[in-house]
């Protein structure tokens, strides 16, 4: 992935505001697909909790973290501001295709079998709370492919739940997955956030 010097000025400026910035790592992270397209995490989070596996690159005035699972599909790709420093954003050109469904959407395997056991045993009734709900598509390899519905299509929150509940999750039950990836269209979500009829 190429950094332009435009963000980097930009990353190292909002890193400014955090308690002791040197701690912190520009993290790059592809959470999904999103109208076609990649659809991207960017985050400040401290350098040392960067796992073994992640690639790091120093670019000067502050560090690039890009977890194992995005390393392949940011190949390619420039990170660039868009606007000026004071109030522009950060944002990502991919010029590697936006991943999909796999073609052959067979879910008969063992491995798609234990997925789907998974999503209802342990994930759709976590996330039904907030209205959401999970569903197979594809399993290729080492990735599942997921759609979500519900209160988690256009969620703000959806990169956090899918990072740190279903793919944990995933993983810990189905360990031949080493990849989840999203490919929900949240563009489309017109009630990302769900609140439970009151009693």
């Amino acid at each position: 992935m190429t950094v332009t010097e435009a963000a980097v000025e930009k990353a190292v400026m909002v890193r400014a505001r955090e308690t002791d910035p040197e701690r912190y790592a520009l993290w790059v992270e592809v959470v999904g697909v999103q109208a076609g397209e990649y659809a991207y995490d960017l985050s400040l989070q401290p350098l040392e909790e960067a796992p073994a596996d992640a690639h790091v690159t120093d670019l000067g005035r502050i560090s690039l973290v890009i977890p194992a699972g995005s390393v392949d599909l940011l190949r390619g790709a420039t990170l660039d501001r868009q606007g000026d420093l004071a109030s522009g954003g950060l944002v990502i050109h991919n010029r590697a295709p936006a991943i999909g469904v796999p073609a052959t959407a067979d879910l008969s395997g063992d491995v798609a079998r234990r997925l789907i056991q998974v999503l209802e045993q342990q994930i759709n009734p976590a996330i039904a709370a907030h209205g959401g709900s999970a569903e197979l598509v594809g399993v290729e390899d080492d990735t599942a492919y997921l759609r979500l519905g519900g209160g988690c299509v256009g969620c703000g929150m959806v990169s956090v739940t899918l990072r740190q509940g279903i793919e944990v999750a995933i993983r810990d039950a189905v360990p031949v997955i080493t990849r989840v990836i999203d490919v929900t269209d949240h563009a489309s979500g017109t009630n990302p956030y769900y609140e439970p009829a009151k009693k």
